[in-house]
């Protein structure tokens, strides 16, 4: 049996931080960062079902062309996601009532849609990109035995690359769901790998009024290539989901609209349209 002290429930028996219950939730998941684009995704809906919102984590339920979908916000970063991907499994997996992990175990579909800024000149503004690889350079998922999911040539390739500082911890590199790649993918979509780092400043090179460890890092990610795959963007989320999401036996995709070209300097002169459009692709797609 789970004990309380480790998955928390609230009163009414919903998980903790997301304050759902099993019912509330659809097998086919969308996953955006801010709590404002759950309903930019959601007023494309025939119908609202359920809606719950508990601190940074909201959360809609549906039916899109007679396809029953949820919609939830995770909030920035690893650590967010750390929560969200526990907390949505216990909710398929584990029988809430006697806390024991069930049997028969439910495998979710799990696509982030999200903003991002590209680090390669020839993905500009406004395009899309497929996360074939999530490259974590924030260490949460080093918590979890990984050596079974993760690709250590890669991340070998990259640390011998960067010349990585083993004092920020081992960057971990986790594949995406090839079922949803296949359902997802078009001509129209750049893929490659992208990088998740645990904060938004220093972590991605940006500079204010702190120096930063390495200086370098963004121009030597720009440069890295393994199996001609390179290192497309770069945020905050990608490698953490798919990692939890690999051990945990969930199908997961990270798509990101490019609204800024960090090689180049450039933001998108209307990024609202972009993400519009990558949220209408990917309703299409899970409605076939």
């Amino acid at each position: 049996m789970i004990q309380s002290s480790e998955l928390i429930l609230n009163p009414d028996g919903s998980v903790y931080h997301l304050n759902l219950l099993p019912e509330n939730i659809a097998h086919d998941i969308i996953f955006v960062g801010d709590q404002n684009r759950v309903e930019k995704i959601t007023q494309f809906f025939d119908s609202i079902e359920f809606s719950q919102q508990k601190r940074e984590f909201k959360t809609q339920t549906g039916i899109f062309k007679g396809k029953r979908i949820t919609v939830m916000s995770t909030g920035i970063g690893p650590d967010n996601i750390d929560i969200v991907m526990n907390e949505l499994d216990a909710l398929v997996n584990v029988d809430l009532k006697t806390r024991q992990p069930k049997t028969n175990l439910t495998s979710l579909n799990i696509i982030r849609i999200g903003t991002s800024g590209s680090l390669q000149a020839d993905i500009p503004c406004d395009s899309f990109v497929l996360s074939k690889f999530g490259l974590g350079l924030d260490n949460m998922l080093r918590s979890y035995h990984i050596d079974e999911i993760s690709n250590s040539e890669m991340e070998n390739a990259f640390i011998n690359h960067t010349n990585w500082d083993n004092r920020k911890g081992q960057p971990y590199a986790i594949s995406c769901s090839k079922k949803l790649e296949n359902l997802i993918e078009s001509n129209k979509i750049h893929k490659g790998i992208t990088a998740t780092a645990g904060g938004f400043y220093g972590p991605q090179g940006r500079v204010l009024r702190l120096n930063i460890q390495d200086e370098n890092l963004n121009s030597k990610m720009d440069s890295f290539s393994f199996n001609e795959n390179r290192i497309t963007n770069l945020e905050m989320e990608t490698a953490a989901i798919y990692g939890l999401g690999k051990l945990l036996g969930h199908e997961c995709l990270s798509l990101n609209a490019i609204i800024a070209n960090r090689a180049s300097g450039t933001f998108s002169k209307d990024p609202y349209k972009a993400v519009d459009e990558l949220i209408a692709y990917t309703l299409d797609k899970l409605a076939e």
